[in-house]
């Protein structure tokens, strides 16, 4: 194969997500009159955040070689600690003291209860040892479980106007999860690319054991992997539950594979090693027009879950077809 045919064919692999975005798009908006409208466009953008934090965690996790099962469990008990504290504080019977929390310290406690967890898995896979489905399968039910004793299974609601201005607030015209979501993605596009740790992160996804013999600590590598990938499941967590003005104990249910979809869907190889920030918000981009418009066409959910379904097999059977043809 020519060098022109070798550099036209990397081209498309790069731009097949961009390139089936864009065809998307062309085809909703022929199909429904009302897609390409700009309320519609901010819907999906609202819509899309929570799967946009997450999935920047799954692409760091997914370039580091691992996979993380447990985001959507993370979420829901992240999400019922920033609520549970900030409406009815923590009573420790040993001091006799109810301590209560600001909206800040609400949201710091949900957070660090995200990186916490996204922590343990990280020790769990490096110090013990487990491989990633499996460490993070047991923290889905761990954390699962760990919502619904925070919660006794009941809603918790009543956050007030502060706390919902997170999910649902509008700054400068654009929707504060939009905000939030765009700095993320900002933040981590320049920490993948431009630090030292993206380019260990790549190293280590790539080639493990050569990234083990060049000295690279890998093990605190993947710690910060998952206590990131924690602590982004976190965020997603308030915006959840800031949108809802409601901690559910079964928020997030099935959102580990949107995640794992989105990540796919925008390039990111599933053996590591192979990804970018961008390519995942693309995914993500895709996967919410794809259910915007469905929507819009009055689809069944039903049929709506078997044609994501199709749409994830295509991406990981192109990314499958990539590989090989980068083979020598």
């Amino acid at each position: 194969m020519s060098t022109d045919q070798t550099r036209a064919r990397e081209l498309l692999a790069k731009s097949q997500s961009l390139i089936a975005l864009v065809l998307m798009v062309i085809a909703m908006s022929l199909l429904s009159d009302n897609f390409l409208t700009a309320l519609n466009g901010w819907n999906i953008l609202r819509q899309i955040s929570v799967n946009l934090c997450l999935s920047i965690g799954m692409t760091l996790i997914i370039l580091s070689g691992g996979i993380d099962l447990s985001v959507g469990a993370i979420l829901a008990f992240s999400g019922a600690v920033a609520a549970g504290v900030l409406k009815n504080g923590i009573e420790l019977p040993m001091f006799d003291v109810l301590l209560q929390f600001s909206l800040a310290g609400a949201i710091v406690a949900g957070i660090g209860v995200g990186l916490l967890l996204g922590w343990f898995n990280g020790v769990a896979i490096t110090r013990f040892k487990l491989p990633p489905f499996v460490a993070t399968l047991g923290m889905f039910s761990i954390a699962r479980g760990l919502t619904m004793l925070w919660t006794g299974g009941f809603p918790v609601t009543g956050l007030g106007i502060g706390f919902g201005f997170i999910g649902t607030g509008i700054f400068l015209g654009v929707p504060m999860p939009v905000w939030i979501t765009a700095a993320l993605v900002a933040v981590f596009i320049v920490v993948t690319r431009k630090t030292r740790f993206g380019r260990y992160l790549y190293a280590v996804g790539g080639n493990e054991r050569a990234a083990l013999l060049t000295g690279l600590r890998v093990n605190r590598i993947k710690v910060w992997v998952y206590t990131l990938g924690g602590g982004l499941a976190g965020i997603a967590g308030l915006l959840v539950t800031a949108r809802l003005d409601s901690a559910q104990p079964n928020a997030g249910l099935g959102y580990e594979l949107d995640s794992i979809a989105a990540v796919v869907i925008g390039g990111t190889s599933l053996s590591g090693g192979r990804g970018s920030v961008q390519g995942t918000v693309l995914g993500c981009l895709i996967i919410g027009v794809l259910n915007n418009g469905l929507f819009l066409l009055n689809v069944s959910p039903f049929w709506q879950q078997v044609v994501k379904g199709f749409v994830i097999l295509a991406a990981v059977a192109i990314d499958k077809a990539n590989s090989r043809h980068r083979e020598p």
